[in-house]
């Protein structure tokens, strides 16, 4: 109780010096003066009270309860997430308690600037809003201090998206206390998933909350498992890719002599060259494990050509071919004449049997072509799928993980 008095008379000392800078100037001028407050002139209690609680030869412990309200803002293209959380920090200092029979409160509340309170930096972390720039410390009668804590960031997150969009990847939020080490204070964690709205692309279905082993500075992880819910990348990349295969598998039923035929198939391969240069920007790009749709639509792009370069070269070879054959003789004139002057019972036999009997090499091929095309397109779609559901890959170790932050060298 001797610690905790001083503490009090100069902490609303220091709120009556500073109240004008905070609607003034603002952060800058107020922490000027929050370091006069603090020097060697203030009582030894009250210098004691700033200083991390000495709990003998262990380490002091801090109870965590991570709490996760909601996950958004999930940028595959960016590698990075925004989440929410709250923590609830718990910790003993006996140099705080008091005798309630001496003074009747049973509890007081401080700001949290004016007794020891754990500095946390996240590692991953682009930006970290705090929600409250000054929040309130509760202390108890025995000494246990209370701090809530709440927070938005935006950090990096390394996506596994070898299965996109059905995806699944571990982020991590790395805590550090960077002005204590491990021997001063160990964190206890606890992590809760309060996210109630599953009206989102990424859900999160697993949530952790640990403290990593050989550390230098004291730290907690939190790891949240999100899944892609997929469901607006099929629509918007899967279907229109194999709607515009399946066309082309139906373009070739077309003949081969029909003009029409040239112009439906270029015609889909622009329209696929368009798809696919908007695909390669919606589609993320990694250093290893890309996506396999990547290679998938690529594949299809090739097939696509394939068969438009089949159509173009044939229906020349073709052309060619009537041509030649226009200008040799022939007795087909001969047999139009027949046909004019005593036609058959049956006229619907005579195209039959003429078209059979003037099939040319061009139209052969392109027959075997399309049969050859066909079973090609089917076989490559069980391929791709054999491989989703078989194909795995890690990506490689980052180069700072030889020696995060905070760990131990490797050897």
């Amino acid at each position: 109780m001797m610690a905790l008095w001083p503490l009090l008379h100069f902490t609303f000392l220091g709120f009556s010096i500073t109240w004008p800078l905070v609607h003034g100037q603002g952060f800058q001028e107020t922490a000027a003066v929050w370091p006069s407050l603090f020097n060697v002139s203030l009582p030894q209690k009250a210098q004691e009270s700033i200083q991390i609680p000495n709990n003998g030869s262990a380490p002091l412990l801090v109870d965590v309860q991570v709490f996760v309200s909601n996950v958004f803002n999930v940028d595959i293209l960016r590698y990075t997430m925004s989440s929410m959380l709250l923590l609830k920090l718990s910790w003993l200092d006996t140099r705080l308690a008091w005798n309630t029979s001496a003074h009747p409160r049973h509890a007081v509340t401080l700001p949290w600037d004016s007794l020891w309170t754990p500095r946390l930096t996240i590692l991953e972390a682009l930006w970290v809003d705090w929600r409250d720039q000054s929040p309130q410390v509760r202390v108890d009668q025995d000494g246990h201090v209370k701090l809530n804590l709440a927070l938005t960031t935006e950090t990096n997150c390394n996506f596994e998206l070898l299965h996109f969009p059905r995806d699944h990847s571990n982020c991590s939020l790395s805590f550090y206390a960077l002005s204590n080490t491990a021997m001063e204070l160990e964190f206890q964690t606890h992590a809760v998933n309060e996210i109630v709205s599953v009206k989102r692309e990424y859900v999160v279905y697993d949530l952790k909350a640990q403290v990593p082993p050989q550390q230098l500075v004291p730290c907690f992880q939190v790891k949240m498992s999100l899944k892609n819910t997929a469901l607006k990348s099929i629509i918007a990349l899967l279907v229109p890719a194999e709607a515009l295969l399946l066309a082309d598998v139906c373009g070739g039923l077309l003949p081969l002599r029909a003009i029409e035929r040239i112009g439906y198939k270029v015609t889909l391969l622009l329209g696929y060259l368009v798809f696919h240069s908007s695909l390669v920007q919606a589609l993320p790009s990694s250093s290893s494990c890309n996506p396999l749709l990547i290679y998938y639509f690529t594949i299809l792009l090739l097939l696509l050509f394939l068969s438009t370069m089949e159509t173009v070269l044939l229906a020349g070879l073709l052309a060619r071919s009537s041509l030649g054959a226009k200008s040799s003789p022939s007795p087909a004139p001969r047999g139009e004449q027949q046909e004019h002057g005593n036609p058959g019972p049956h006229p619907e036999e005579s195209p039959r049997g003429v078209k059979g009997s003037q099939r040319s090499w061009p139209e052969t091929a392109d027959r075997i072509f399309f049969l050859v095309y066909v079973v090609g397109v089917l076989c490559s779609q069980f391929i791709f799928a054999g491989i989703w559901m078989w194909a795995a890959c890690k990506s490689g170790p980052a180069p700072g993980e030889a020696a995060p932050h905070g760990r131990r060298p490797r050897p």
